[in-house]
């Protein structure tokens, strides 16, 4: 049979620029859009030209992408201006963009109570906006802000709007649910019947997430007719989110019930791209990613419980809907208190450990960990700390810097200035070396004091030059005043890898103590350092 086109509309530099706490630079904006290009999306909507200065200075440079189709978004024109002479308009018209994509209200009731005009002013808005674009030989597209709720409302008028747009030449019609509250058989029955009005092909979904159903209602919509489908890299967007395009592409072309019916513009290979171009906006962002999306999380793929872990070894298909390579990611065997025989062995193989089932160290290593957890520890997300004890026990890690002694002291002094100090008694060869340091916090100084003294670590300092910590986390495990405090760590370096290391004490300067030497041992580890006499 022959396959329908799939059309995908990316709005994160516009609907996700809405989401509290997200505020693109231009710089931000041109790195996403080239990443969106590469991975070969539809259309890229970028902003909204004369909203802001970062927006229109976007639209006034030229961007030549090889698979996107730029696209400006605005508003329809206002009452009493013609489409000529009104200056939202013109800001767009005159934007570097062949492809529109205009809003305009399809709820009677918003018509009145947000717009504050008669209905029949509105349509005639719709009608001259979308003339105004097609006469000037741009993509037009018309987005029916509230249109499942204006349907539900008032169906007749909802109609009437999106047909005003579509009987001047609109290409796309996009059924928007704005405020996120339509369930997927609501979209399924109101697409079917919109879809006798206007043809599929020149429908659009645009669903918000504010019941958690914006990928499912996307779905819902697709399979009763809709062909061009908006959504953001995972799901940013104002209050819960839009629909999440890192979930509904690889869906559309790993699912049966997708892939045997629809294509895209999305070349196959390019699939696999995802999990790093959702990884690159959450580096724009400068915040962690959500280990928890779909697809391409980090713990998308992983595996704690001992009999799911041999299940996968088994037959990957028991517990993994899909190969995780065929979206850019990962399997990950998470080490716990959980653990089996089964998840230790394969957390070895992943970091390149071969070691006989049946060698005494793997239940060594087992018990070692559990005993670990059940003081504090969780290498759930400490890997790095993991393979060090791992590779500790087999008998795989040299001796590098031996730290003997150590002194952290808080003062406040007469201005009010808390300053932290630390100093630290290190050994490399046989050589003892004081290192001190300042910081903003005791932690902070104890770093500072080594760091800043890595000259002094001889054949160790050209490993170290690079080291950042990314991160820090404190969780106090029990309460009273023999509370346990785990720390975790984040530390990177020039090749741009991170790893997480973890301390546990009763102390909170000792767990973060612990947790800072690993960081540096994995760092030295994984550089081949030379071990020290």
């Amino acid at each position: 049979m022959n396959k329908e086109r799939l059309y995908i509309f990316d709005t994160t530099l516009r609907d996700g620029a809405q989401t509290q706490g997200v505020d693109f630079s231009l710089e931000d904006k041109e790195k996403i859009a080239f990443a969106l290009d590469d991975l070969g999306v539809d259309y890229i909507e970028a902003g909204w030209p004369g909203a802001n200065p970062t927006d229109t200075q976007f639209f006034q440079k030229k961007h030549h992408f090889k698979n996107s189709t730029l696209t400006s978004f605005g508003m329809t024109k206002r009452v009493g201006r013609s489409a000529e002479n009104d200056p939202g308009l013109s800001a767009i018209m005159n934007s570097n963009t062949n492809s529109v994509c205009i809003v305009g209200k399809s709820w009677d009731f918003h018509v009145d109570i947000a717009l504050g005009i008669n209905n029949e002013e509105n349509i005639d808005n719709i009608s001259e906006s979308t003339k105004h674009f097609v006469k000037a030989k741009k993509e037009f597209m018309f987005d029916a802000e509230h249109f499942f709720d204006g349907y539900k409302n008032n169906p007749k008028y909802a109609v009437e709007c999106i047909k005003a747009a579509y009987d001047q030449g609109a290409r796309w019609i996009i059924l928007c649910d704005t405020n996120g509250g339509t369930l997927p058989h609501e979209i399924s029955k109101i697409v079917s019947e919109v879809s006798k009005i206007i043809p599929g092909k020149n429908l659009g979904i645009h669903a918000h997430n504010d019941t958690g159903n914006a990928v499912a209602n996307t779905l819902a919509a697709v399979l009763s007719g809709v062909r061009h489908v908006q959504g953001t890299i995972n799901g940013l967007g104002e209050r819960c989110g839009n629909a999440n395009l890192m979930s509904l592409i690889p869906t559309f072309f790993l699912k049966k019930d997708f892939s045997s019916k629809f294509i895209t513009n999305i070349k196959s290979s390019n699939i696999k791209k995802l999990t790093e171009c959702s990884r690159l906006l959450d580096e724009v962002l400068n915040r962690k990613p959500n280990m928890h999306l779909p697809y391409v999380g980090a713990a998308a793929f992983s595996h704690k419980g001992g009999l799911h872990v041999s299940a996968v070894q088994k037959d990957p298909k028991t517990y993994e809907h899909i190969d995780p390579q065929d979206v850019g990611n990962n399997r990950n065997i998470v080490i716990s208190d959980q653990s089996g025989k089964s998840n230790i062995i394969s957390r070895l193989k992943t970091i390149n450990i071969d070691i006989d089932e049946n060698d005494p160290k793997i239940k060594k290593l087992l018990n070692e960990v559990k005993d670990r957890e059940f003081i504090g520890y969780s290498y759930d997300g400490a890997d790095a700390s993991f393979e060090l004890l791992a590779r500790r026990i087999i008998g795989e890690i040299p001796r590098y810097i031996s730290i003997t002694e150590y002194d952290v002291s808080v003062k406040k002094d007469n201005s009010g200035e808390i300053i932290s100090s630390a100093k630290a008694q290190l050994e490399v060869d046989g050589e003892k070396i004081i290192c001190e340091g300042e910081g903003n916090g005791p932690v902070n100084a104890l770093d500072n004091a080594i760091r800043q003294n890595v000259d002094r670590l001889a054949k160790y300092s050209k490993y170290l030059k690079d080291l950042k910590l990314v991160d820090y986390k404190v969780r106090i495990l029990n309460t009273g005043t023999e509370a346990v405090t785990r720390v975790s760590i984040e530390s990177t370096d020039s090749k741009g890898k991170n790893w997480f290391t973890i301390g546990v004490s009763t102390n909170i300067i000792e767990a973060s103590f612990k947790a800072l030497v690993d960081s540096l041992d994995y760092k030295l580890f994984k550089d081949n350092a030379p071990a020290s006499k």
